[in-house]
């Protein structure tokens, strides 16, 4: 499907080479877009939209779709003015949910968080991801595929003409929930793809570190019953030969269809009524080692960032356990990283993406600052 765009006064796009001849982070388009606050209400301040060139998770060239969003105003800050590349949370598998398409729209709910880096003057840029607001399924989880578009779209938001980013500017990397994944997996990334980037550090929230991990917790669970069977959409989407479909019943792989199209809150509702022990054909659908490898490929943990991390976490999230961003904070400090750890005690999955923003947003200005980040590993 076309990405769905609000074009502000049909500005002639900029254009470079087809993705597939192009490096990764290579600028595929940019035209200028308005962002909007709430149906009608704009965001202050300039937006364009982007297609640009990265990485599957098997490494074949793709297009991928997002945003770019300045604060009205120059930059006044000493240096260049700062990017963040954001990565969005759970939004679901239509391309209607894209976070392009409810930017255009006024109803994109994690602008708010977009907002507070906005308010410090710094660059944010929001990917789709691969196949969510462009051709295919979206790789829901995929965090291979999810790292490459964090990080290449930090360099597409550099080559946007008229947008005045550096391309020596220092970056910061902000996801929470999927977006956790996807942050976390690019700071893992970043050394080997994207080296020339100035990265000061990654804030990575609610992480679904290991991925085996968090499916088996929820396989009883019907509130994660929608967003599991969406993972394997992903995984299938990414590795076609894994042929997940097949591990459900009937009546799992009518959910699995229906939900290949929907956003978040439809996805949860039609899976409520299920667990995926239930919907499952198979005693375990984990117990396959192919499967296994793929979930193993893209959970995190396994690589030290070269720069600093910020993980933080609620104690009481229902949807991706503590356990999980205790866990990363162990490996990336067995590893070596200076990782912060910040646990939000007595808070659920949604609520800690809210209550995490501010002490992000003092934790990235610091790091843009050049100050000594701080470590809490022993």
């Amino acid at each position: 499907m076309a990405l769905i765009l609000a074009l502000a006064g049909g500005a002639t796009p900029a254009t470079a080479a087809p993705a597939a001849e192009a490096g990764p982070g290579s600028l595929v388009a940019a035209e200028p877009t308005t962002a909007f606050l709430a149906p009608g209400v704009p965001l202050s301040g300039r937006a364009w939209s982007l297609h640009y060139r990265s990485t599957s998770a098997t490494d074949a060239p793709d297009t991928v779709s997002g945003t770019l969003l300045l604060p009205p105003g120059d930059w006044t800050g000493p240096g260049e003015r700062p990017v963040v590349s954001y990565a969005i949370g759970t939004h679901g598998l239509g391309d209607q949910c894209a976070p392009s398409a409810e930017l255009a729209a006024g109803t994109e709910q994690e602008l708010g968080l977009m907002q507070q880096a906005l308010a410090r003057g710094w660059a944010v840029v929001v990917t789709d991801y691969e196949g969510l607001g462009t051709p295919g399924d979206h790789t829901y989880v995929v965090a291979r595929s999810e790292g490459h578009a964090v990080l290449d779209a930090v360099r597409a938001a550099m080559a946007v003409p008229g947008a005045g980013l550096s391309a020596h500017a220092p970056v910061g990397i902000w996801g929470y929930s999927q977006g956790g994944g996807a942050a976390a997996m690019a700071a893992e990334q970043a050394g080997e793809y994207a080296p020339e980037l100035n990265i000061r550090g990654v804030a990575a929230g609610g992480v679904p570190a290991d991925l085996a991990a968090v499916f088996a917790s929820g396989s009883n669970s019907p509130l994660a019953t929608g967003l599991i069977i969406a993972a394997t959409v992903g995984f299938d989407a990414a590795y076609p030969d894994l042929k997940l479909r097949d591990l459900f019943t009937p009546a799992g792989q009518a959910v699995y269809d229906e939900i290949r199209h929907e956003c978040v809150g439809q996805i949860i509702a039609r899976g409520a009524p299920y667990t995926v022990r239930g919907l499952s054909a198979v005693p375990d659908p984990l117990a396959r080692d192919d499967v296994r490898a793929r979930l193993a490929e893209n959970s995190v943990g396994s690589v030290a960032p070269g720069f600093p991390a910020l993980v933080y976490h609620g104690g009481a999230d229902e949807l991706i356990p503590v356990v999980q961003g205790r866990g990363l904070r162990s490996d990336w400090c067995a590893r070596g990283a200076t990782v912060h750890y910040l646990e939000l005690p007595g808070t659920e999955h949604v609520t800690g993406a809210a209550l995490g923003g501010p002490p992000v947003v003092g934790w990235l200005a610091d790091r843009f600052a050049g100050r000594p980040a701080p470590s809490n590993c022993g």
